[in-house]
């Protein structure tokens, strides 16, 4: 059978990280998941499929991608990339070592950004550009305390920059410790009834708000409209079925509340950039057979 791939990481209980810069013409490791966070760059990789969860996405000729949580599967694939000398540049460390730091003042945008990276985040061409002379340099750099601080120096860079999310939350499990108490009631509600008729009425009732106020209430905290948010996580689901199951997309479709396959195939494209088809012909291809 496929299984996604467990990765022991080199980084050992007394180093704070691991660095390696290679340099390579193709990307063969299968999608995989391992416990350690992950800052990963690549240059010169323009065509090349970044997953990560039920993100895929082509990569331009710079990409930077951060990469925490156990259950979170990524890879990087050929795609339709034709370079033969693409650099990359894989940071590791464990999600302990800034503990103690990150609930101080000092580490805010840090910890905030070491959260979000639960779902995958990338980072934009302006953000990546910042830390790009430290990246160039990080790996000849002799003295490991020094390399350590540039790594320091890299991730606040970085959360103070712009990145947005990849995977989605029904798909990547992330926590949602810090979301208010209200916000946490209604999409647990929508994580477990994804499968029936969500109304406005229905959800609005379980924090005792109007249905009008809630709309609002649920647009300013999430950044997302009801419909929107219920249809992300309808097809976050969907995916996570198309990759951990043999069901068939007709069966997948309505098990998650889509009540149209048309419908259905419509919306994950729109999302996903491909159809649900393809979506699992990428993962099945990038599994490993045991």
């Amino acid at each position: 059978m496929s299984e996604v791939m467990y990765e022991i990481t080199p980084l050992s209980d007394k180093d704070c990280f691991n660095i390696v810069e290679r340099h390579k013409s193709s990307f063969t490791f299968p999608i995989h998941r391992h416990k350690d966070y992950e800052l990963n760059y690549i240059q010169y990789g323009k065509g090349i499929k970044r997953v990560v969860g039920d993100s895929i996405e082509e990569i331009g000729d710079y990409d930077l991608a951060l990469i925490a949580g156990e259950d979170l599967e990524h890879a990087w694939e050929q795609g339709n990339c034709k370079e033969h000398d693409i650099r990359e540049i894989t940071i590791q460390f464990s999600s302990t070592l800034l503990e103690g730091l990150t609930d101080k003042n000092q580490f805010n945008s840090i910890s905030k950004m070491l959260s979000k990276a639960e779902h995958g985040i990338a980072f934009d061409m302006e953000t990546i550009m910042k830390v790009y002379g430290i990246l160039d340099t990080l790996t000849a750099q002799p003295d490991s305390f020094l390399q350590f601080l540039d790594i320091l120096k890299i991730l606040y860079l970085l959360s103070i920059g712009k990145y947005r999310t990849l995977a989605s939350s029904s798909f990547s499990n992330a926590s949602r410790d810090k979301e208010s108490r209200r916000i946490k009631t209604v999409k647990q509600y929508i994580n477990d009834h994804y499968n029936e008729d969500l109304s406005l009425e229905t959800l609005s009732s379980l924090i005792k708000m109007s249905p009008s106020a809630f709309s609002r209430f649920f647009k300013q905290r999430t950044s997302k409209t009801l419909i929107s948010y219920i249809s992300d996580i309808r097809l976050g689901v969907a995916a996570r079925y198309l990759v951990d199951t043999t069901q068939n997309i007709s069966e997948i479709c309505y098990s998650c509340g889509f009540n149209n396959l048309s419908n259905f195939n419509r919306a994950f494209k729109a999302k996903r950039g491909m159809s649900p088809k393809e979506f699992r012909a990428i993962y099945k291809k990038n599994k490993v057979i045991i």
